[in-house]
């Protein structure tokens, strides 16, 4: 039960979220199901424990360099609106507006593919489960934005019960695997050991350094492999929205980011050795949803319930980290003009009103119509191209306003800035390459937005 909510002033937002929600935020909104499948798609890339392993810890550390340069923007400039607010301080309102509208149509077709596949596992589950997958996304919408309007509190402490759940399940899983499973996949014990350390014996042991693995082939399976791996990292950043509503943005924001990935990272980690541990790797690598196989070898058929179970757990948890980030994105944009003003209405508790109403029923009406699956394909290429934006931001911003206070400062700049930057242009690169339908209709997309920006300032959207 939440006690007696302060008022908040027009157009603002509450000021009391801590390092508990952001941890809660930033592991909410990366670890869903996608860690249960992802394994089998790397593993059948990679081939080797060792080379599985150095992807995961490969990708946490891009992620936690990335979290190091949105750190520095985010205690800088503690804003409502996350990327926007960092692109339209260093190139201007109509860059703002492009990554932040994108931003928040990722968020909602996100919300959708999320929502509806919510109910896939429902209905897997419970078969006799009165209502189909369509009417449960719907649902589960609505009781997630329900929650919302109770306030900022109610929606902070339901983030950290299921981040807090989720952890645990994917813990005891992991704990599982390792004292229940047998020796198939017991060679992977030591491979972790040895990803852990990231020690020069990495190489040797994998054949790179006789050149047994080499060439094109094996360049591009370690893109592809990436490419799955920094998905399945993606969602990190979700603590940059709540940056206008922590109570010490310049303490708890960076602590948030840093910790959460580190949190993600190590999960992932046990996650993979677990599965190594109880699958053999031609195994792993055939699967389509290795967790489930794994732990079907551990309980019998029990076991593919309980994964289920677990998926359902974890896209809960990203379904309240999502109802919850979008609606600040359109607040942010309509405090500074560039949506209408209405989206700026803040209840007593925190909740921006319209956002949250628009957002879900954009949602709601993507999962009605089932609609949306050239956006979802879109979606990656518009996540990271947000990211680079704002990682170019923290480059402009550093040259142009050496004199804003900066809480925190990325570790390593300019390489760790430069070096996060060359690896968002070579996946998108790779993106144009290898899906270029849906890369080039992304692009169109961005584009798409000067027209409504233009609008924005014909119209005078925001003025009072």
């Amino acid at each position: 039960m939440t006690g007696p909510q302060e008022p908040a002033p027009r157009a603002g937002l509450l000021h009391i979220l801590g390092l508990g929600f952001g941890l809660a935020g930033a592991v909410g909104g990366s670890i869903g199901a996608g860690i249960l499948r992802t394994p089998g798609l790397v593993a059948a890339q990679l081939g080797s424990p060792v080379l599985i392993l150095a992807a995961w810890l490969l990708g946490g550390v891009y992620a936690l360099l990335g979290a190091m340069c949105v750190a520095e923007l985010g205690a800088s400039l503690p804003r409502a609106g996350g990327w926007y607010v960092y692109a339209q301080r260093a190139f201007g309102p109509w860059a703002g507006f492009s990554v932040g509208w994108t931003d928040w149509l990722g968020h909602v077709v996100g919300l959708a593919w999320v929502a509806i596949t919510v109910g896939d596992y429902v209905e897997a589950l419970l078969p006799a489960f009165p209502v189909g997958p369509k009417a449960t996304a719907c649902l589960v919408l609505a009781v997630f934005s329900l929650i919302q309007l109770l306030g900022v509190r109610a929606g902070s402490a339901s983030q950290q019960l299921l981040s807090l759940v989720k952890a645990v399940a994917f813990l005891a899983l992991v704990l599982a695997c390792f004292l229940l499973g047998d020796q198939a996949g017991g060679e992977a014990v030591a491979a972790l050991g040895a990803a852990a350390e990231a020690s020069p014996d990495l190489v040797a042991s994998t054949g790179l350094a006789t050149g047994s693995i080499t060439g094109p082939g094996f360049a591009l399976a370690a893109v592809l492999a990436m490419q799955a791996v920094i998905t399945t990292y993606d969602g990190w950043a979700s603590p940059i929205y709540f940056s206008e509503e922590f109570s010490e943005p310049a303490r708890d924001l960076p602590r948030s980011l840093l910790g959460g990935v580190v949190a993600v990272l190590l999960i992932y980690l046990l996650v993979n050795g677990a599965l190594l541990r109880v699958l053999p790797l031609e195994q792993l690598a055939a699967s389509a949803l290795p967790a489930a196989d794994a732990a079907r070898r551990l309980v019998g058929p029990l076991g593919g319930h309980l994964i289920t179970g677990l998926a359902l757990l974890s896209l809960l948890g990203l379904v309240n980290t999502v109802v919850m980030a979008a609606p600040r994105i359109l607040f942010g944009l309509s405090r500074d003009g560039l949506v209408p003003a209405f989206a700026q209405q803040v209840t007593g508790g925190g909740t921006p009103l319209a956002a949250l109403a628009i957002t879900s029923g954009g949602a709601a009406a993507l999962v009605l119509s089932g609609s949306f699956a050239r956006l979802l394909g879109m979606a990656s290429f518009l996540y990271v191209a947000i990211y680079l934006a704002g990682i170019v931001a923290l480059l402009v911003l550093r040259w142009r306003e050496p004199e804003l206070e900066r809480p925190f400062r990325a570790w390593g700049y300019p390489f760790t800035p430069l070096l996060i930057a060359a690896g968002s242009l070579a996946f998108l690169v790779a993106a144009l390459c290898s899906d270029t339908a849906n890369s080039l209709a992304a692009l169109a997309l961005i584009a798409l937005g000067y027209p409504l920006y233009a609008a924005s300032r014909r119209l005078g959207w925001g003025e009072t």
